[in-house]
């Protein structure tokens, strides 16, 4: 029975490694570039177009609201003895017909206000538009990376699953012989077994990634799955300092924050042009019985009059001034806000990558000569199979951790670039 479990766990092993992320009766598929994809969710990410859109509809307010009122056309008629039509037409001057143009002329520079302050509107929506593309391909590279790692990840175990069929192998030699017990090769076993389950996981893990990158894209969920490029170490070649320049001149959540303060300032102006009053002119022509009178011509000038300042322009001001101050304290906010993530990502691809050296040079290579010296020394008897367990289940962590540290190192980087805005990587590029 315990042999029969062992081809079992074999037989599935490499049916899993012949199928790594793609499904048992799909195809390899050559990789997708991640520059390719990010030009394909510019183009098709609905959240991304929506925020276009709304820039497109922000740009056509400006001349909207700088722009004088329609004039008003009048028409009047004015009958005199009776109210019947045209009544004392022809017998008194009281009586007329009246054409006439009115046009209310708001104080001057309100309208320019308006005008800026739309523009600046516009400017807002541009810089949020700006976030919303960087916050979408920063989820794009992440997850790549994801689907990169986990890849790379089942591949690994698979890989693993044949390692430990050979601990497997040494282990049913020696109780074959006698120098070993029944409880190694179950134990042997068991680990395959585990290292099955988390492969499944990692499947798992690696279809959600998936299914993140085709809704980013917009495609459809019955797509074929993306294979994604091996993961590869960036290096780092700015300082911390050097970036957060390049957040602080690049970032669209801090030049958006300075965008509302400069419109803010604005509202503030048109708030004290509202304590002046705006006006009305109006031109009549007015004709009677032309062959007894002569035609009226009427030109009116209205004034409208802010007298209630104490309860509408005065409160007016002072909610601007308060919207002001407001953007200000937000902006230094945001910037703070910017300066601590910038500081986090920063350092994690800066510990991650020392983390890497230190695998890379060090842990690794020591635990697979241990296992390869454990290997032999069991199977010449001068070793228990505990410690030779132990051993592969160290190579079994070291090379997950690897992998698991670079992909948090290459995330980092691509939340590095939504906040600077500067390509870092090739795929970024």
């Amino acid at each position: 029975m315990k042999f029969r479990i062992g081809w079992i766990l074999a037989i599935t092993l490499a049916g899993l490694g012949a199928s790594v992320a793609h499904g048992q009766e799909a195809p390899p598929r050559p990789p997708e570039k991640l520059a390719d994809l990010l030009a394909e969710a510019e183009r098709n990410n609905p959240q991304i177009q929506a925020a276009r859109h709304s820039v497109d509809a922000a740009r056509q307010v400006p001349s909207q609201v700088s722009t004088l009122p329609d004039p008003q056309a009048v028409l009047q008629h004015v009958s005199v003895g009776s109210p019947r039509p045209f009544a004392g037409y022809t017998n008194s001057d009281f009586a007329y017909l009246g054409l006439g143009l009115s046009q209310d002329i708001p104080y001057p520079g309100k309208l320019r206000l308006r005008g800026e302050i739309a523009r600046k509107d516009a400017d807002v929506a541009q810089q949020r538009y700006e976030s919303v593309r960087r916050s979408i391909q920063s989820q794009l590279k992440s997850a790549y990376v994801q689907l990169s790692y986990l890849t790379k990840r089942i591949a690994i175990l698979i890989s693993d699953g044949e390692l430990l069929r050979q601990v497997e192998q040494a282990a049913e030699a020696r109780y074959r012989s006698g120098m070993g017990s029944q409880q190694e090769v179950l134990q042997a076993q068991i680990e395959r077994t585990k290292l099955l389950r988390e492969i499944t996981m990692n499947q798992l893990e690696a279809g959600k990634a998936q299914a993140a990158l085709k809704q980013l894209l917009n495609r459809s969920q019955s797509a074929p799955d993306i294979e994604a490029e091996p993961l590869s170490e960036t290096p780092a070649a700015q300082t911390y300092d050097e970036l957060l320049n390049a957040a602080k001149a690049n970032n669209p959540e801090i030049a958006g924050a300075k965008e509302m303060i400069a419109r803010q300032g604005l509202q503030v102006d048109l708030a004290k042009k509202d304590f002046y009053p705006d006006f009305n002119l109006q031109y009549m022509w007015q004709r009677t019985d032309p062959a007894q009178f002569r035609a009226y011509y009427m030109l009116t000038l209205g004034v409208r009059i802010p007298i209630y300042r104490s309860r509408r322009q005065q409160p007016e001001l002072a909610q601007a001034q308060a919207d002001q101050n407001r953007a200000r304290s937000e902006s230094e906010m945001q910037t703070q806000q910017i300066a601590f993530a910038l500081r986090k990502e920063f350092l994690t691809q800066e510990k991650s990558a020392e983390l890497l050296k230190i695998y890379r040079e060090g842990l690794i290579p020591q635990a697979h000569a241990e296992l390869q010296a454990g290997m032999a020394a069991y199977q010449s008897n001068r070793q228990d199979f505990q410690a030779l367990l132990a051993s592969f289940l160290d190579v079994l962590k070291l090379d997950a951790e690897y992998w698991q540290t670079l992909a948090e190192h290459e995330t980092a980087w691509a939340r590095i670039e939504e906040m600077t805005g500067l390509p870092l990587r090739d795929g970024a590029r």
